[in-house]
């Protein structure tokens, strides 16, 4: 299993966490936060298609979130540091 980003891409160590849509997508507050991935939980769902993972928020994109973390469900291939 691979990552969908390639090595050269500058989105290769970052996931994107994109929140709930709620009103109009024109608001910053919106807008997709980059988060790298601190370490892979393990497997959830009925059938395990589903992993969980705990990310911390990169400085970059939101510097008021930076520094936290939270655990997230991604569906397909990912490994730590993505």
């Amino acid at each position: 299993f691979g990552s969908r980003f390639s090595a050269s891409s500058p989105q290769a160590n970052s996931l994107r966490i994109v929140p709930p849509h709620s009103g109009s997508a024109a608001m910053d507050s919106n807008a997709p936060k980059l988060a790298k991935v601190e370490k892979v939980l393990g497997r959830t769902g009925s059938r395990g298609g589903v992993i969980q993972v705990r990310v911390q928020f990169m400085y970059e994109t939101s510097p008021e979130l930076a520094g936290r973390s939270l655990i997230r469900n991604v569906k397909g291939p990912i490994r730590e540091g993505d």
